[in-house]
């Protein structure tokens, strides 16, 4: 896996810098990559991307949603920041993927990278999802968008373990957020998720890489709840 570590990212969904890092204090050594989203992004800018980066590879979650060049413009900077994967919306179209492509094969000729596109967030169930798009299920919706983005020459996505089964483009690298560790907490801690899976789950379904969050952070030893992570996606 030339991206990660390990299947394992660390969604680092904290607001405060000194938290993070007292949390990747403990954990960085064990984890694939540390996702940073907007909630930290927005206070610390473009060097708490940099500064992490030298603990694991950072996946930037700002799901860039814009016109082309400024999609290209912003997937640019982070990679520029130390990102090794940027998520961009699918929904975006054709041209854009096709532009941010071409981006990501030059930037792969300096280091690593990969734009992941993401197709229907884990937190839209049918009913949740915006009213023109009722007309489609959700996983016609994710088959449409994962063939526009494949069509692009994108190889990386952004999806639910309910989709994995039916996405089996070859090269496809897919990132699995919605990750619970039992069936107990899928039913009790989902909160906003909707449509979730176990780490074993979503592994055997195809799932290239994983990402965990409120149960890494919220454990009582988050250090042995990733060993026992990492240990069922073998």
């Amino acid at each position: 896996m030339r991206f990660l570590k390990n299947p394992l990212i660390l969604a680092l969904d904290v607001d405060d810098k000194s938290d993070a890092m007292k949390i990747l204090d403990h954990v960085g050594d064990l984890v694939g990559g540390i996702k940073l989203g907007p909630r930290m992004l927005y206070r610390y800018g473009a060097e708490l991307v940099t500064e992490i980066a030298e603990i694991a590879p950072v996946f930037v979650d700002n799901k860039y949603f814009d016109i082309p060049s400024t999609m290209v413009a912003a997937v640019k900077a982070s990679f520029e920041a130390g990102a090794t994967l940027v998520t961009v919306h699918a929904l975006a179209g054709s041209t854009a993927l096709k532009e941010l492509h071409k981006l990501e094969v030059e930037l792969n000729q300096i280091r690593p990278f990969k734009i992941l596109a993401v197709t229907i967030l884990t937190s839209w169930d049918q009913s949740s999802m915006p009213a023109s798009f009722h007309s489609w299920s959700v996983e016609n919706h994710v088959r449409s968008l994962t063939q526009e983005v494949y069509s692009s020459g994108l190889r990386g996505l952004v999806c639910s373990g309910h989709e994995l089964e039916y996405l089996n483009y070859p090269g496809l690298f897919k990132v699995t957020p919605g990750i619970r560790l039992s069936t107990e907490q899928n039913t009790q801690q989902s909160e906003d998720q909707k449509r979730v899976m176990t780490p074993k789950q979503a592994i055997k379904a195809g799932a290239s890489a994983l990402v965990i969050g409120r149960p890494i952070l919220q454990a009582h030893k988050p250090r042995e709840t990733i060993l026992d992570i990492l240990e069922s996606c073998t």
